[in-house]
């Protein structure tokens, strides 16, 4: 047995022997669990074996690990609950030994062998501490009068009062009983431990003694606001939130689909950063009492970026969202959208290559539904075709088509545009979004009277698109004559190919998608550990997860009679070799392009998986 294995064993039995003493389990049990894990490898976590065997509930780890949480080791809980692996956890023990005293949670974190909130996170549910979840913790002017900063400081933590009344104390490590021990005596009462973001300890502790401060001048403003859109553009970022607080005003940006935090700045900038906003999207800098919209062309690196601002007046003032449009010339080619070989040789034969009928793309809010519909219309696009959009706004321009971007403002309504489209003699039409009956009523009749419709629509997956329809009072007779296909898609950020490392699921993610450990046997997925490349996240850009059903006859006289969403979905299953979203990213969860963590974020699972061998028989996909 080599020194990993022996310290990994060491760490299995240290939680055992809480199980044992807590009477949950006998040392007959444990000899027995013992020996089936060393049958599977003996890299398999004891606690998940227990568990596995049902020796063990996950109710009587968590109450145990609660009862020993001053005497838990923090890697010994990482590993045996399978959030670490045993080669990391000796990597990190290595660096921890080199760094000369840091605490192994901050070597992890700071190490990127995982991200502080998934650190937090398992200490919070497994040990029961509360988990303050935000960047600016609340000052209790009292509490505070009778602890220095410096001691706050040398010690990691900061007090806080709960809305119960109880006393809190944040901390950086908490199972820093000698701070607990210390702040009980200098606060005159016993304070229940609590985890925080370091970030948000460090904030508060700095604020006590070095305030900071903004320039709010015109020419300050100017220049911040132009910082925070020069750096979302150069982050790739799709939006920007800046919002106000009750002290203070944050900023976040929407990357690769998720919001991170990337600035903090004092409340006393907030009116004027927003008045600096308004002036650059002509809305009306008197009015802060009503929501407005407007829009800006921002040069960065001789280009102009659109942008589209909402202002939404909150109680703390007005919130502003940025929405970062394409403007993009350059177009996805329809083989680089990410469906798979098969899913795609049917889209194209089978969809795209019928001279009429609607194509729905559905999804929600920023699904990459856009990008989608116009690598088809890229596709469709020739000399003897005649395409017209109606769109809010044009996203992409592309040469040879006639697109127009509606403008309310000026008459230029979707009613208005969609009246007069189809006197335009198109081949091809292409509504930017289904938004109501009169837009879906006039893609069913363009359709009946031979054209081919593309458009988009907000449902959940491609059944939910047919059975919105319906809602919408569209007979269903009239949906099945003219609905050729509906693509489901969704955006998923796809694994650092830089810093992507093998992870092989336990039996319990196993079972969150829907497979019985079982009979399915392991399944291997990949992760991204965090490297410069990607700056530390672990992922780098997108890649969309589809969901193609094409109506056949048994689907739509399915629609017809009405029947549930469950009902179509197993016929479609069935009868058209219909491959959900979740099945979807499993398929590509194996071939390394996202992680299991962004399925379960993303994916909706609303019925079993099949076999990943089946899948990438119907996916035409090779190992």
């Amino acid at each position: 047995m080599d020194m990993t294995q022996t310290a990994t064993t060491e760490a299995a039995l240290e939680i055992a022997g809480m199980l044992i003493d807590a009477g949950h389990l006998s040392r007959e049990q444990l000899e027995y669990a013992l020996r089936v894990r060393e049958k599977l490898g003996g890299r398999r976590p004891l606690a998940s074996v227990l568990q596995e065997l049902e020796l063990v509930t996950e109710d009587q780890l968590r109450a145990t690990l609660r009862a020993n949480r001053l005497n838990v080791r923090i890697g010994t809980l990482l590993l045996e609950l399978g959030v670490l692996s045993e080669t990391d956890l000796q990597a990190a023990i290595g660096l921890q030994q080199e760094s000369g005293g840091k605490k192994l949670g901050e070597v992890l974190v700071e190490n990127h062998f995982l991200t502080e909130d998934e650190l937090l996170n398992v200490l919070s549910v497994q040990l029961g501490f509360p988990y303050l979840q935000t960047d600016r913790l609340a000052r209790d002017p009292k509490l505070l009068a009778k602890v220095r900063p410096v001691w706050l400081e040398q010690n990691g933590c900061f007090p806080v009062r709960a809305e119960d009344g109880s006393l809190l104390l944040a901390l950086v490590d908490p199972l820093n009983t000698k701070a607990l021990a210390e702040a009980e005596r200098l606060l005159g009462e016993t304070p229940q431990p609590a985890l925080a973001r370091r970030f948000a300890i460090e904030t508060a502790i700095q604020a006590l003694t070095r305030p900071t401060t903004v320039d709010t001048s015109e020419s300050g403003m100017v220049a911040a606001v132009n910082d925070i859109l020069r750096k979302a553009i150069e982050c790739g970022a799709s939006d920007i939130h800046i919002e106000p607080m009750k002290e203070r005003l944050r900023v976040r940006m929407r990357i690769d689909g998720v919001l991170i935090q990337t600035l903090d700045l004092p409340v006393e900038s907030a009116r004027a950063l927003t008045s600096r906003l308004k002036i650059m999207a002509g809305a009306d800098i008197a009015e802060k009492r009503r929501h407005q919209d407007g829009r800006l062309l921002f040069e960065h690196d001789g280009a102009k970026i659109d942008m589209r601002v909402s202002l939404y007046s909150t109680i703390h003032g007005e919130k502003v969202v940025l929405r970062l449009l394409n403007n993009r010339s350059h177009l996805l080619d329809i083989h680089e959208l990410g469906m798979s070989p098969r899913v795609l040789e049917r889209f194209k034969n089978d969809v795209l290559d019928v001279p009429s009928g609607v194509v729905l793309v559905t999804g929600p809010t920023g699904s990459g539904k856009t990008t989608t519909l116009y690598g088809a219309i890229n596709y469709l696009n020739n000399i003897n075709t005649s395409i017209i959009t109606a769109e809010d706004p044009v996203e992409y321009v592309i040469p040879g088509i006639s697109q127009c971007s509606i403008n309310a403002k000026i008459g230029i309504t979707y009613e208005e545009t969609l009246r007069h489209i189809v006197r335009q003699d198109p081949d091809v039409i292409v509504i930017g979004e289904v938004r109501d009956r009169f837009s879906a009523d006039t893609a069913i009749q363009a359709a009946l009277t031979g054209h081919k419709v593309l458009t988009t629509f907000h449902t959940e997956d491609s059944i939910g698109g047919l059975l919105r329809l319906l809602h919408m009072d569209i007979e269903a007779f009239l949906i099945s004559s003219t609905v050729v296909s509906v693509i489901a898609q969704r955006l998923v950020r796809k694994v650092c190919p830089h810093c992507r490392e093998k992870h092989e699921l336990t039996p319990d993610e196993i079972r969150r998608l829907g497979y019985n450990p079982k009979d399915s046997g392991p399944l291997t997925f990949w992760r991204g550990t965090g490297c410069r490349m990607c700056r530390h996240l672990g992922y780098a850009g997108r890649v969309a997860i589809y969901e193609l059903l094409i109506l056949n006859e048994p689907v739509k006289e399915a629609l017809i009679q009405r029947r549930t969403s469950y009902e179509i979905r197993r016929i479609s299953v069935e009868s058209t070799g219909l491959v959900s979203l979740l099945e979807d990213g499993i398929s590509k969860a194996t071939l390394g392009l996202t992680s299991f963590d962004e399925i379960i974020r993303t994916l909706p699972r609303l019925a079993r998986p099949r076999p990943l061998t089946e899948l990438r028989r119907l996916q035409g996909v090779k190992e």
